[in-house]
């Protein structure tokens, strides 16, 4: 008798994979966002805690135990003075930031300073672009009679040393501040709630962080707002932070040294030129300086414009594997 072929019956697919329930801590997508933001704010904390401790060690020793204060310090307005904090806040971002791109399995760079773009055109055209702001601002208090320039400040040897000072300086302030409000956090939040909910409210904790600045005042802290605003849109529109970075950068370098001339109530020091204000303070900033000014959220809202019209499509986008960790929490906080 011939062979006959026997058949056989197909198999149902093979059912999905079970889900971890949904609770306060896991979601469809892994850890909630929240939570993850909660554990780079207390890794950030213990890092700043342990950078702490030597300088408080320092200062007890210096005082020989009776808690007398010492005269180790800096003052604010120079560029070690301003670089040493901003530093901080950048070395402990930055060192929490690794500690979850290991924890999530991802590339530090997909939080907002990809090393492949570092101090690439995006930045130097921010820079550009921010010096080119401030002066406008300035440009159009000077229209209104209240700034003039008043000659050098500085001359010599002096000259080359400060420039090259504070424009270091405020490279490391606006890698620190912008790595701070909109790396790791715009990030994270973005796929907990979505990139502008996310922005506005990190925007306003940016001018919150900005409120203890002497001088400062609500016309100051409103501008700082709206900075924040803008930087979030050219981190939309680039896909990374090197364009808010150079702008940023390039605002204050024109505002304190170039100009010289008050930034959010921090008054210049060894800038390149003299400056005078006079007139209202709806005109000049007062004491906070031309952040303050009515000028400053005109020039922001004439940036944001002209940017959006060069910079058309959105290139801050999420893959699907980003909108949560899709892995065992536990196993990856193993790997560390």
């Amino acid at each position: 008798m011939a062979d006959q072929e026997i058949l056989t019956p197909p198999q149902p697919p093979a059912p999905p994979a079970p889900q971890p329930p949904h609770t306060i801590f896991h979601g469809s997508n892994g850890i909630r966002a929240g939570w993850r933001v909660l554990i780079f704010l207390a890794l950030v904390a213990a890092i700043a805690i342990g950078l702490a401790i030597p300088f408080v060690l320092l200062r007890v020793l210096g005082s020989g135990g009776t808690g007398a204060q010492t005269s180790i310090g800096v003052s604010a307005n120079t560029p070690l003075g301003l670089g040493i904090p901003e530093g901080a806040i950048l070395f402990c971002t930055a060192i929490a930031a690794l500690v979850m791109a290991r924890i999530e399995r991802r590339h530090f760079g997909q939080y907002g300073l990809p090393a492949r773009s570092a101090f690439g055109k995006d930045f130097w055209i921010g820079t550009i672009a921010g010096f080119l702001a401030i002066s406008g601002c300035l440009l159009g208090i000077f229209a209104f009679h209240g700034f003039h320039l008043a000659g050098l400040a500085i001359h010599g040897s002096t000259l080359v040393s400060a420039t090259a000072a504070w424009g270091a300086t405020f490279v490391l302030v606006g890698l620190a501040e912008e790595f701070a409000f909109r790396g790791y956090l715009q990030f994270t939040l973005t796929t907990g709630m979505g990139f502008w909910p996310s922005a506005i409210l990190l925007s306003a904790l940016f001018g919150l962080a900005h409120a203890g600045n002497p001088g400062e005042s609500m016309g100051g802290l409103f501008s700082v707002v709206l900075f924040g605003v803008l930087f979030c849109l050219f981190l939309r529109r680039t896909g990374n932070l090197w364009w808010a970075v150079g702008f940023h950068a390039g605002w204050d370098w024109g505002q304190t040294f170039f100009y010289g001339v008050p930034d959010s109530g921090i008054p210049a020091y060894h800038n390149l030129f003299n400056s005078a204000f006079s007139g209202p303070r709806w005109l000049t900033g007062g004491t906070v300086g031309p952040e303050a000014s009515v000028f400053t959220p005109i020039v922001l809202v004439i940036v944001a414009i002209l940017f959006t019209r060069a910079y058309r499509e959105n290139q801050y986008q999420l893959q699907a594997s980003d909108l949560g960790l899709n892995r065992d929490f536990k196993g990856a906080v193993e790997m560390v």
